[in-house]
Protein backbone atom coordinates (compact mmCIF):
# COMPACT_ATOMS: atom_id res chain seq x y z
CA UNK A 1 0.00 0.00 0.00
CA UNK A 2 1.29 3.17 -0.81
CA UNK A 3 2.31 6.09 2.00
CA UNK A 4 -0.19 8.69 2.52
CA UNK A 5 1.92 11.31 0.77
CA UNK A 6 2.54 8.87 -2.72
CA UNK A 7 -0.90 7.94 -2.68
CA UNK A 8 -1.88 11.54 -2.87
CA UNK A 9 0.45 12.16 -5.47
CA UNK A 10 -0.99 9.60 -7.75
CA UNK A 11 -3.40 11.46 -8.15
CA UNK A 12 -2.73 13.42 -11.45
CA UNK A 13 -5.63 16.81 -10.37
CA UNK A 14 -4.11 16.86 -7.41
CA UNK A 15 -7.42 15.83 -5.46
CA UNK A 16 -9.32 14.11 -8.46
CA UNK A 17 -10.15 10.97 -5.61
CA UNK A 18 -11.92 12.81 -2.75
CA UNK A 19 -12.28 16.37 -3.22
CA UNK A 20 -15.32 16.64 -5.85
CA UNK A 21 -16.70 20.01 -6.40
CA UNK A 22 -19.45 18.65 -8.67
CA UNK A 23 -17.23 19.88 -11.85
CA UNK A 24 -16.03 17.83 -14.70
CA UNK A 25 -13.39 15.94 -12.32
CA UNK A 26 -10.88 14.32 -15.55
CA UNK A 27 -8.33 12.51 -14.23
CA UNK A 28 -9.41 8.73 -12.59
CA UNK A 29 -7.74 7.74 -9.19
CA UNK A 30 -4.39 6.03 -9.91
CA UNK A 31 -3.80 2.66 -8.15
CA UNK A 32 -1.23 0.15 -7.89
CA UNK A 33 -0.58 -3.10 -8.76
CA UNK A 34 -0.87 -4.33 -5.54
CA UNK A 35 -4.13 -2.05 -4.76
CA UNK A 36 -5.80 -3.67 -8.15
CA UNK A 37 -4.44 -7.17 -7.71
CA UNK A 38 -6.33 -7.07 -3.73
CA UNK A 39 -9.62 -5.40 -4.74
CA UNK A 40 -8.74 -2.27 -2.54
CA UNK A 41 -9.82 0.05 -5.56
CA UNK A 42 -12.69 -0.31 -5.80
CA UNK A 43 -12.92 1.18 -1.69
CA UNK A 44 -11.04 3.67 -2.72
CA UNK A 45 -13.74 5.08 -5.82
CA UNK A 46 -16.92 3.70 -3.08
CA UNK A 47 -15.47 6.64 -0.76
CA UNK A 48 -14.85 9.07 -3.72
CA UNK A 49 -18.14 8.51 -4.99
CA UNK A 50 -19.88 9.25 -1.32
CA UNK A 51 -17.97 12.01 -0.72
CA UNK A 52 -18.79 13.74 -4.42
CA UNK A 53 -22.51 12.68 -3.58
CA UNK A 54 -22.36 14.24 -0.07
CA UNK A 55 -19.98 17.58 -1.31
CA UNK A 56 -23.11 17.58 -4.35
CA UNK A 57 -25.50 17.89 -2.26
CA UNK A 58 -24.06 20.42 0.66
CA UNK A 59 -23.28 22.48 -2.30
CA UNK A 60 -26.24 22.40 -4.49
CA UNK A 61 -27.98 25.59 -3.95
CA UNK A 62 -24.74 27.51 -5.08
CA UNK A 63 -24.79 25.12 -8.35
CA UNK A 64 -28.51 26.45 -8.95
CA UNK A 65 -27.97 29.50 -8.38
CA UNK A 66 -24.62 29.56 -11.21
CA UNK A 67 -27.01 27.60 -13.49
CA UNK A 68 -29.44 30.56 -13.20
CA UNK A 69 -26.67 33.18 -13.43
CA UNK A 70 -25.19 31.36 -16.69
CA UNK A 71 -28.79 30.90 -18.72
CA UNK A 72 -31.07 33.88 -17.50
CA UNK A 73 -28.80 37.19 -17.11
CA UNK A 74 -31.45 39.82 -17.79
CA UNK A 75 -33.71 38.30 -15.32
CA UNK A 76 -31.39 37.58 -12.24
CA UNK A 77 -28.84 39.61 -12.08
CA UNK A 78 -27.31 38.96 -8.69
CA UNK A 79 -27.08 36.21 -6.25
CA UNK A 80 -29.90 37.45 -4.09
CA UNK A 81 -32.48 37.57 -6.78
CA UNK A 82 -31.76 34.06 -7.84
CA UNK A 83 -32.21 33.08 -4.04
CA UNK A 84 -35.31 34.88 -3.85
CA UNK A 85 -36.51 33.31 -6.71
CA UNK A 86 -35.86 29.76 -5.86
CA UNK A 87 -37.78 30.06 -2.28
CA UNK A 88 -40.64 31.72 -3.59
CA UNK A 89 -40.82 30.05 -6.41
CA UNK A 90 -40.58 26.43 -4.80
CA UNK A 91 -39.99 26.89 -1.00
CA UNK A 92 -36.89 25.20 0.46
CA UNK A 93 -36.51 22.15 -1.42
CA UNK A 94 -36.30 24.07 -5.33
CA UNK A 95 -32.60 24.78 -3.96
CA UNK A 96 -32.06 20.94 -4.47
CA UNK A 97 -33.54 20.56 -7.83
CA UNK A 98 -31.74 19.03 -10.29
CA UNK A 99 -29.23 17.43 -7.56
CA UNK A 100 -30.78 13.77 -7.79
CA UNK A 101 -28.98 13.64 -11.14
CA UNK A 102 -26.22 15.07 -10.17
CA UNK A 103 -25.27 12.54 -7.73
CA UNK A 104 -26.67 9.55 -9.61
CA UNK A 105 -24.65 10.00 -12.33
CA UNK A 106 -21.50 10.06 -10.26
CA UNK A 107 -21.13 6.17 -9.86
CA UNK A 108 -21.64 5.56 -13.90
CA UNK A 109 -18.94 8.02 -14.63
CA UNK A 110 -16.43 7.29 -12.55
CA UNK A 111 -16.64 3.53 -13.51
CA UNK A 112 -16.51 4.27 -17.04
CA UNK A 113 -13.87 6.72 -16.56
CA UNK A 114 -11.59 4.57 -14.29
CA UNK A 115 -12.25 1.51 -17.03
CA UNK A 116 -11.41 3.81 -19.90
CA UNK A 117 -8.19 5.57 -17.63
CA UNK A 118 -6.65 1.80 -17.25
CA UNK A 119 -6.85 0.68 -21.21
CA UNK A 120 -5.36 4.00 -22.16
CA UNK A 121 -2.69 4.10 -20.16
CA UNK A 122 -1.74 0.25 -21.06
CA UNK A 123 -1.80 1.69 -24.58
CA UNK A 124 0.45 3.87 -23.64
CA UNK A 125 2.61 1.84 -21.74
CA UNK A 126 3.31 -0.69 -24.55
CA UNK A 127 4.85 -3.62 -23.47
CA UNK A 128 6.94 -1.58 -20.78
CA UNK A 129 6.30 -1.70 -17.13
CA UNK A 130 7.38 2.06 -16.71
CA UNK A 131 5.38 4.50 -14.67
CA UNK A 132 3.67 7.04 -16.96
CA UNK A 133 4.96 10.60 -16.26
CA UNK A 134 2.34 12.89 -14.65
CA UNK A 135 1.97 14.40 -17.83
CA UNK A 136 1.02 11.14 -19.59
CA UNK A 137 -1.15 10.66 -16.88
CA UNK A 138 -3.08 13.76 -18.36
CA UNK A 139 -3.45 12.99 -21.35
CA UNK A 140 -4.16 9.30 -20.04
CA UNK A 141 -7.30 11.12 -17.89
CA UNK A 142 -8.65 13.40 -20.39
CA UNK A 143 -9.07 11.02 -22.95
CA UNK A 144 -10.61 8.92 -20.34
CA UNK A 145 -12.90 11.91 -19.28
CA UNK A 146 -13.74 12.87 -22.77
CA UNK A 147 -14.78 9.25 -23.29
CA UNK A 148 -17.14 9.40 -20.09
CA UNK A 149 -18.12 12.36 -20.70
CA UNK A 150 -19.87 10.64 -23.87
CA UNK A 151 -21.44 8.44 -22.53
CA UNK A 152 -23.37 10.70 -19.46
CA UNK A 153 -23.58 13.76 -21.07
CA UNK A 154 -27.51 12.75 -21.57
CA UNK A 155 -27.78 13.45 -17.49
CA UNK A 156 -25.62 16.62 -18.00
CA UNK A 157 -28.63 17.70 -20.26
CA UNK A 158 -31.44 16.37 -17.89
CA UNK A 159 -29.64 18.20 -15.24
CA UNK A 160 -29.42 21.42 -16.79
CA UNK A 161 -32.95 21.40 -17.57
CA UNK A 162 -34.20 19.90 -14.27
CA UNK A 163 -32.46 23.19 -12.34
CA UNK A 164 -34.29 25.64 -14.42
CA UNK A 165 -38.32 23.80 -14.47
CA UNK A 166 -41.23 25.31 -12.51
CA UNK A 167 -42.43 23.37 -9.72
CA UNK A 168 -44.69 21.19 -11.02
CA UNK A 169 -43.52 21.23 -14.53
CA UNK A 170 -42.69 17.65 -14.74
CA UNK A 171 -43.07 14.66 -12.55
CA UNK A 172 -39.40 13.58 -12.78
CA UNK A 173 -36.28 13.19 -14.71
CA UNK A 174 -37.79 10.19 -16.90
CA UNK A 175 -40.66 12.30 -17.86
CA UNK A 176 -38.94 15.52 -18.62
CA UNK A 177 -36.55 12.94 -20.90
CA UNK A 178 -39.37 11.68 -22.24
CA UNK A 179 -40.64 15.21 -23.02
CA UNK A 180 -37.23 16.63 -24.55
CA UNK A 181 -37.05 13.46 -27.02
CA UNK A 182 -40.88 13.85 -27.96
CA UNK A 183 -40.67 17.46 -28.90
CA UNK A 184 -36.86 17.87 -29.55
CA UNK A 185 -35.62 14.70 -30.87
CA UNK A 186 -32.86 12.47 -28.86
CA UNK A 187 -29.81 14.94 -30.46
CA UNK A 188 -31.49 17.33 -27.98
CA UNK A 189 -29.50 15.60 -25.45
CA UNK A 190 -26.17 16.35 -26.61
CA UNK A 191 -26.73 20.43 -27.07
CA UNK A 192 -23.77 21.34 -25.58
CA UNK A 193 -21.36 18.34 -26.24
CA UNK A 194 -18.73 20.63 -28.55
CA UNK A 195 -17.63 23.26 -25.86
CA UNK A 196 -17.53 20.62 -23.29
CA UNK A 197 -15.29 18.50 -25.08
CA UNK A 198 -13.06 21.08 -25.70
CA UNK A 199 -12.78 22.31 -22.32
CA UNK A 200 -11.43 19.18 -21.34
CA UNK A 201 -7.97 19.94 -22.10
CA UNK A 202 -7.42 23.34 -21.12
CA UNK A 203 -8.87 22.73 -17.97
CA UNK A 204 -6.72 19.38 -17.17
CA UNK A 205 -3.90 21.02 -18.59
CA UNK A 206 -3.91 23.78 -16.48
CA UNK A 207 -4.78 22.10 -13.40
CA UNK A 208 -2.11 19.69 -13.37
CA UNK A 209 0.91 22.29 -14.46
CA UNK A 210 -0.28 24.89 -12.01
CA UNK A 211 -0.38 22.66 -9.62
CA UNK A 212 2.80 20.57 -10.16
CA UNK A 213 4.70 24.42 -10.51
CA UNK A 214 3.02 25.68 -6.76
CA UNK A 215 3.68 22.34 -5.06
CA UNK A 216 7.57 21.81 -6.55
CA UNK A 217 7.70 25.74 -5.53
CA UNK A 218 6.86 25.39 -2.30
CA UNK A 219 8.70 22.07 -1.28
CA UNK A 220 12.03 23.84 -3.20
CA UNK A 221 11.62 26.85 -1.41
CA UNK A 222 11.23 25.60 2.05
CA UNK A 223 13.55 22.66 1.62
CA UNK A 224 10.80 19.96 1.78
CA UNK A 225 10.68 16.44 -0.12
CA UNK A 226 8.63 17.07 -3.33
CA UNK A 227 7.61 13.27 -2.41
CA UNK A 228 6.75 13.88 1.12
CA UNK A 229 4.20 17.10 1.25
CA UNK A 230 1.84 17.77 3.86
CA UNK A 231 -2.02 17.19 3.35
CA UNK A 232 -2.43 20.83 3.97
CA UNK A 233 -0.05 21.47 1.03
CA UNK A 234 -1.91 19.24 -1.33
CA UNK A 235 -5.25 20.39 -0.20
CA UNK A 236 -4.10 24.16 -1.08
CA UNK A 237 -2.69 23.71 -4.30
CA UNK A 238 -4.87 21.24 -5.63
CA UNK A 239 -7.89 23.95 -4.89
CA UNK A 240 -5.66 26.46 -6.80
CA UNK A 241 -5.26 24.80 -9.01
CA UNK A 242 -8.66 23.67 -9.79
CA UNK A 243 -9.59 26.97 -9.35
CA UNK A 244 -7.30 28.40 -12.51
CA UNK A 245 -8.59 25.64 -14.51
CA UNK A 246 -12.13 26.28 -13.79
CA UNK A 247 -11.55 29.99 -14.78
CA UNK A 248 -9.44 29.49 -18.19
CA UNK A 249 -12.18 26.79 -19.25
CA UNK A 250 -15.39 29.11 -17.91
CA UNK A 251 -16.54 30.46 -20.91
CA UNK A 252 -16.80 27.04 -22.81
CA UNK A 253 -19.02 26.26 -19.21
CA UNK A 254 -20.87 29.08 -19.70
CA UNK A 255 -21.62 28.64 -23.80
CA UNK A 256 -22.36 24.78 -22.98
CA UNK A 257 -25.00 25.11 -20.35
CA UNK A 258 -26.95 27.81 -22.19
CA UNK A 259 -27.35 24.85 -25.24
CA UNK A 260 -28.09 22.76 -22.73
CA UNK A 261 -30.41 24.73 -21.38
CA UNK A 262 -31.74 25.99 -25.54
CA UNK A 263 -34.84 24.44 -26.81
CA UNK A 264 -33.48 26.34 -30.10
CA UNK A 265 -31.49 23.75 -32.71
CA UNK A 266 -30.58 26.64 -34.97
CA UNK A 267 -28.53 28.20 -31.85
CA UNK A 268 -24.82 27.60 -32.19
CA UNK A 269 -21.46 27.94 -30.37
CA UNK A 270 -20.06 30.47 -32.26
CA UNK A 271 -23.57 32.14 -31.89
CA UNK A 272 -23.85 32.29 -28.50
CA UNK A 273 -20.39 33.56 -27.85
CA UNK A 274 -20.53 36.39 -30.49
CA UNK A 275 -23.91 37.37 -28.30
CA UNK A 276 -22.04 37.30 -24.49
CA UNK A 277 -19.18 39.57 -25.79
CA UNK A 278 -21.92 42.31 -27.77
CA UNK A 279 -23.85 42.57 -24.83
CA UNK A 280 -22.30 42.20 -22.17
CA UNK A 281 -18.61 42.25 -23.16
CA UNK A 282 -16.01 39.80 -22.11
CA UNK A 283 -16.73 39.85 -18.35
CA UNK A 284 -20.22 38.58 -19.59
CA UNK A 285 -18.38 35.35 -20.54
CA UNK A 286 -17.78 34.40 -16.81
CA UNK A 287 -21.39 35.08 -15.20
CA UNK A 288 -22.43 32.99 -12.71
CA UNK A 289 -18.45 32.68 -11.67
CA UNK A 290 -18.66 33.92 -8.29
CA UNK A 291 -21.01 30.63 -6.76
CA UNK A 292 -18.92 28.68 -8.26
CA UNK A 293 -15.91 29.83 -6.57
CA UNK A 294 -17.60 30.14 -3.22
CA UNK A 295 -18.77 26.70 -3.23
CA UNK A 296 -15.11 25.41 -3.87
CA UNK A 297 -13.83 26.05 -0.34
CA UNK A 298 -16.88 23.80 1.41
CA UNK A 299 -16.54 20.99 -1.34
CA UNK A 300 -13.02 20.74 -0.94
CA UNK A 301 -13.61 20.55 3.14
CA UNK A 302 -16.66 18.16 3.01
CA UNK A 303 -15.47 16.13 0.20
CA UNK A 304 -12.07 15.13 2.29
CA UNK A 305 -14.54 14.65 5.59
CA UNK A 306 -16.41 11.80 4.28
CA UNK A 307 -13.75 10.39 2.47
CA UNK A 308 -11.96 10.08 5.34
CA UNK A 309 -14.52 8.33 7.33
CA UNK A 310 -16.16 6.14 4.67
CA UNK A 311 -12.56 5.18 3.72
CA UNK A 312 -11.68 4.04 7.26
CA UNK A 313 -15.12 2.51 7.69
CA UNK A 314 -14.09 0.66 4.52
CA UNK A 315 -11.22 -0.51 6.04
CA UNK A 316 -8.73 1.41 3.54
CA UNK A 317 -5.34 2.38 4.92
CA UNK A 318 -2.49 4.73 3.97
CA UNK A 319 0.12 3.26 5.12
Amino acid sequence: MLQQADWLLTLPTALSQFVDLGEDSLVPDDFTEREMQSGMWWRHLVAGAMAGAVSRTCTAPLDRVKVFLQVRPTEFVSIQACVRHMYQEGGTKSFWRGNGINVFKIAPESAIKFTAYEQVKRLLRGNSKRELTIYERGLAGSIAGAISQTIVYPLEVLKTRMALRKTGQFKGMADMAQHIARHEGLRAFYRGYLPNLIGIMPYAGIDLAIYETMKNTYTSRHAISASDPSITLVLACGTISSACGQLASYPLALVRTRLQASCNEDTSLLQIFRNIIQKDGFVGLYRGITPNFLKVAPAVSISYVVYEHVRQALGVTMT
